[in-house]
This record gives C-alpha cells, sequence and structure tokens, in this order.
C-alpha cells in the first residue's frame, strides 16, 4: 500500500517519484517508483510461419536491438488499440485475427509498466507510417528461427523473447520446449 508520494519529475513518457509504502509484513519503505502508461507488442506471424522483427536503434539499450513491432499506450486506450496502431505503423501491416498472448512487467522492481502481448494472424500490407523519433527496419523472419535468437540470446529485449515463445507455444507447440 502506498502511504505517501513525492514527486521527483514528471516528463513526456514517465513520471518518478519517491513513495513511502507499507508493505504486506508491516514494515515501511521508501522507494524510488518510476510510472509509466504501459504498452503492448505484437507477434504478427504470417501464412509462411515468418514472424515481423523491427531492428531497432534504442540509446537507452546501447545501439541496435531486435524487437517485436511495439508501443506506448497513449490516452488510456484499449491496449488492442495500441496493438494494432503499432503494427500498422511500424510493420506496414493489418491483421484480421488477434489473439492475446497475456501480459508482462517490464521491470517490477522500479517500474509500473505492463507490457501487452498479442498474436497477430491473417496479414495484409498497408504501409509504414513511423514516427519521427523512430529509427528502425522491417525484417520478416521464420518464427523458428526468432525464437532460437531468442533462446541464443542474439535477441536480447524481454517483451520480444516472451511474445515469440508464447506466440510459438500456440501456432506450433512441437518447436517450443516442454
Amino acid at each position: 500500500m502506498t502511504d505517501t508520494i513525492k514527486p521527483l519529475y514528471q516528463g513526456r513518457v514517465i513520471d518518478l517519484g519517491l513513495e513511502t509504502v507499507t508493505l504486506p509484513n508491516g514494515r515501511r519503505i521508501e522507494l524510488e517508483i518510476i510510472r509509466h502508461p504501459g504498452g503492448a507488442a505484437v507477434a504478427a506471424v504470417d501464412g509462411q510461419e515468418r514472424v515481423c522483427l523491427v531492428y531497432q536503434y534504442r540509446h537507452a539499450g546501447g545501439g541496435w536491438l531486435w524487437e517485436l513491432p511495439a508501443g506506448k499506450i497513449d490516452d488510456r486506450e484499449d491496449p488492442l488499440l495500441t496493438a494494432r496502431r503499432e503494427l500498422l505503423e511500424e510493420g506496414g501491416m493489418a491483421a484480421k485475427q488477434w489473439r492475446s498472448l497475456g501480459f508482462m512487467h517490464s521491470s517490477p522492481g522500479v517500474f509500473d509498466e505492463v507490457i501487452h502481448l498479442y498474436l497477430a494472424t491473417g496479414l495484409s500490407h498497408k504501409g509504414q507510417n513511423l514516427e519521427e523519433d523512430e529509427l528502425l527496419e522491417v525484417h520478416w523472419l521464420p518464427l523458428r528461427e526468432a525464437v532460437q535468437w531468442a533462446h541464443s540470446g542474439k535477441i536480447t529485449d524481454a517483451k520480444t523473447v516472451i511474445g515469440l515463445l508464447r506466440a510459438v507455444a500456440i501456432l506450433s507447440p512441437s518447436a517450443s520446449p516442454g
């Protein structure tokens, strides 16, 4: 339970506060918490079992990273709407079928961000519409190869690793472990 919040920073994407909380064991502590509106990521898989990956420049991540198309929830919109928008903006694709792959916490020790994951199929090309600050390339990779990249560490982005593993478990159960 949060007892008090002292705002430290308010930005375009995140807010940072020093929060005094009471833990379930009764202990009171101070935590630095980053508040974020959340996001959505899409494992878009075509009829040839290829997945859309973006190779995106991420300054905070130290350079270029492999990711699923993803983005921030705007104005408290439904996460599925975020996923649809981001697949169109980044991947240039629309999808007929959408299935939830659940959600994930990106870094729950300091960050309240929740990322909603989706599987999109029945794809059609519509054309990209990148935002000004996005620098990325779109690649289509066989789903099984992308999963191998997730296992080997070539893909290090957590939402992408989790999204790929959950997608392959649904689409190709024999290709996923246990």
